[in-house]
């Protein structure tokens, strides 16, 4: 997996893909923590507002984003996007309205949207073999995951000699270090795409191919399963462990750690799972895999199983997301082309966020009034449904297309 860190130009987009999350996991920490410091108990509603705030500019923004800069040098997107991050990081410490707050929050992800779709269109040009390509996905989703465990790490050891508002500092140095190194990075040279249509017609482009290819259509189903598994782990996990359970904060992150177990043993083994099985089988099979261990959830809420069985179920909903996740990007490369493919991979950026503005409120709203094993159970049938979806939306037959050639990376 790590022989693709020997392209140079890779290597220095991976490493600023890791100093921006990491820059991320700090801001997450701080954003909490300011949250509180301005609004005390209601603090909760605070984050949640700017969680939603966060996925409407990945909805919306992405792809409005994606037809105003598409004939903008690339590089010169990712800098600009990570010098805006940097800047809001930077003003954060110093507001004292919780309004404020969802006004840069709202800045802060709409030019994370602009930077990732731009990222990860890139990859495929720099690694035009299928085989690194496939080993730079479950790279890039072990670095996702060990973020998730390092970055509260990082900011536990921070806050032993700053304050919170430091963190927003480490926050800003993140991305300053990547903006660094993506502008000493010599990117390959992308032919630009045609100014075709409308605005509007620009800003579907990517939706309308998600239409056009069946595997595609297969891959929206599927993001609304990882979806639901994902809510259930990112919003009802703390509520299980300490109601349920009687836990500690320190049992929350064991329990979210075994999450991020499970995640990274599937990132590790797929270039393996992915030569011997088509990516339809994988994913299908990631999909059944969550639905499954979703509904084992709701058991263990309700009383099934003690805290082995909990952990063991959140290793397994970490494993199925990774089996959905990961391949993914294969699906857009191939159905793309270097001219269209930041349009696709931003559609994809955005519809696989949509997904979340249903699967978060039924694990919060249903959980807050059900209780966690109904919230489970509605989230396993959503699960479920997207799966026996994919199922019939990305047929056995389909034909899945040869990757597009790609134009060789400057070194």
């Amino acid at each position: 997996m790590l022989a693709v860190l020997r392209v140079p130009v890779y290597r220095r987009l991976f490493a600023a893909q890791v100093v921006a999350l990491l820059g991320t996991g700090l801001l997450t920490v701080a954003l909490a923590l300011l949250a509180f410091d301005l609004a005390g108990e209601k603090s909760g509603a605070v984050l949640g507002t700017a969680l939603a705030i966060k996925m409407v500019a990945y909805v919306v923004v992405a792809p409005v984003m994606a037809a105003l800069v598409e004939h903008l040098p690339r590089k010169s997107v990712m800098v600009g996007a990570d010098l805006v991050r940097a800047a809001i990081a930077i003003s954060l410490p110093f507001i004292d309205q919780t309004w404020q707050i969802y006004l840069l929050v709202f800045i802060l992800q709409s030019a994370s949207a602009t930077f990732t779709p731009t990222f990860q269109s890139l990859i495929p040009a720099i690694l035009p073999m299928e085989r690194d390509y496939t080993r730079a996905l479950s790279l890039s989703r072990l670095a996702y995951d060990l973020e998730s465990l390092a970055s509260p790490v990082l900011a536990a050891a921070l806050l032993t000699v700053v304050s919170f508002h430091g963190l927003f500092l480490g926050t800003a140095a993140g991305f300053l270090a990547s903006a660094v190194l993506v502008a000493a990075t010599r990117l390959p040279q992308l032919p630009p795409p045609a100014r075709a249509g409308s605005f509007l017609h620009r800003t579907t482009v990517g939706v309308r191919l998600f239409a056009r290819e069946e595997p595609l259509r297969g891959l929206l189903a599927l993001d609304l399963v990882a979806a639901a598994g994902t809510a259930l782990v990112m919003v009802n996990t703390v509520v299980l462990v300490r109601d349920r359970f009687a836990g500690s904060t320190t049992d929350v992150a064991v329990v979210l750690a075994c999450y991020g177990a499970g995640s990274m043993l599937a990132a590790l083994a797929m270039p393996r799972i992915l030569g011997r099985f088509t990516d339809r089988a994988a994913m299908l099979g990631g999909g059944a895999v969550l639905a499954g261990a979703v509904f084992a959830a709701a058991a263990v809420a309700a009383g099934s199983g003690g805290w082995p069985a909990l952990l063991l179920v959140w290793g397994v909903l970490g494993m199925g997301t990774s089996l959905v996740n990961t391949p993914s990007s294969r699906l857009l490369r191939r159905a793309s082309t270097d001219a269209n493919r930041q349009h696709l991979f931003t559609a994809q950026f955005s519809l696989s966020h949509a997904c979340y503005l249903l699967t978060y409120p039924i694990a919060g709203w249903v959980g807050a009034q059900a209780g966690q094993p109904v919230a489970a159970v509605v989230l396993a049938v959503v699960a479920t449904l997207g799966t026996a979806a994919a199922l019939r939306l990305w047929p056995r037959q389909a034909p899945v297309p040869e990757p597009a050639p790609s134009l060789p990376s400057g070194k």
